[in-house]
């Protein structure tokens, strides 16, 4: 499989649809290239720069709620499809690869230096090789909180009210109001009240 696909659809179509597509489609790279220039913008920003760092983003993502604050440095691959909740904090070092859509609550807490990877590769050698992959989306339920270095992967969904331990990688669906500890992440006991 090269080149377009025989369906017709653009390569932007194909990745919003989770499809297999081509990153370096030409459509896709000018899209990738507006947010690499807002968050060059962003991340370059004096810290007194509140206001003009919130414009930014925005500008760049799908949409982000009141009271809402990214610290930076943060990167994405295209910002629309990134959406965040009413008074969320992430802290610096954010890394959300939004080939597909990333959902984050309200209310959630994000540590330094967390990845949410959406971006997946096929496992034959030959559609990789030619530069095929695809996205799944991750969603962060309202109050949940990823510690440091917690690795979100492609196709996760964590439960609100849910914690993820620093360091952890997430690679199944955790539910609602656990605490998840560990490689790969694992349900190490309830939250429940």
């Amino acid at each position: 499989m090269s080149g377009r696909p025989p369906d017709g659809r653009s390569q932007r179509e194909r990745m919003l649809a989770g499809d297999l597509y081509l990153a370096d489609d030409p459509e896709l790279a000018a899209e990738a290239l507006r947010a690499h220039e807002l968050l060059h913008r962003f991340n370059a920003s004096p810290p007194a720069a509140r206001d003009e760092r919130r414009r930014i983003l925005e500008e760049l993502l799908g949409s982000i709620g009141e009271g809402t604050e990214i610290r930076p440095p943060f990167w994405c691959d295209y910002g629309y499809q990134t959406r965040i909740g009413a008074r969320t904090f992430a802290n610096v070092g954010l890394v959300a690869l939004d080939v597909a859509a990333i959902t984050i609550g309200d209310d959630v807490q994000i540590g330094p230096n967390v990845q949410l990877l959406t971006a997946t590769h096929p496992l034959e050698p030959e559609p990789r090789r030619a530069k095929w992959e695809s996205g799944e989306p991750i969603a962060i339920g309202d109050n949940a909180w990823l510690g440091g270095g917690v690795i979100v992967g492609p196709g996760v969904t964590v439960g609100e009210d849910t914690v993820v331990g620093a360091g952890a990688v997430v690679t199944r669906d955790l539910p609602a109001g656990v605490l998840a500890l560990g490689v790969p992440a694992r349900v190490v006991r309830s939250l429940a009240g």
